[in-house]
């Protein structure tokens, strides 16, 4: 994730907290990678397929690290995918990946973390309404 452009990394986090228009813009201009994470995230299975169809299986691991998926987490670290296995820990709240992301100035994606872990600890999931 370090390769987005800082103002496309911030957009990716306005989706995390619901900004559909931005989940559009992302959709339309070449993100949709991006797009399919945060649907992901939010439960969306349909879109976690389409991360691994699509040639994005470290987004989808992402997405399955952050759910406390075991394996998840050791693929993205044996496929050295290790910026995203940090993120998984961070938007679990562990301190050592928070730490991390703090001392190598990446502000970006305690931003991202925080708004995973909101969405996370306040939402209820209805797999059923989720759309991507």
């Amino acid at each position: 994730m370090l390769d987005y452009a800082p103002k496309i990394l911030i957009a990716f986090g306005e989706t995390i907290s619901g900004n559909e228009e931005i989940l559009n813009w992302l959709l339309c201009n070449g993100y949709p990678e991006l797009a399919a994470l945060s649907k992901a995230i939010q439960g969306s299975e349909d879109a976690m397929h389409w991360l691994l169809r699509n040639g994005y299986p470290q987004f989808a691991a992402l997405d399955q690290a952050i759910d406390g998926k075991a394996e998840a987490y050791a693929w993205l670290a044996n496929n050295n995918f290790l910026m995203l296995a940090v993120l998984a820990e961070a938007c679990n709240r562990k301190p050592e990946a928070l730490n991390w992301l703090e001392k190598n100035d990446l502000k970006i994606f305690l931003m991202i973390a925080a708004k995973i872990h909101s969405l996370r600890e306040h939402k209820t999931f209805d797999y059923h309404k989720l759309h991507f």
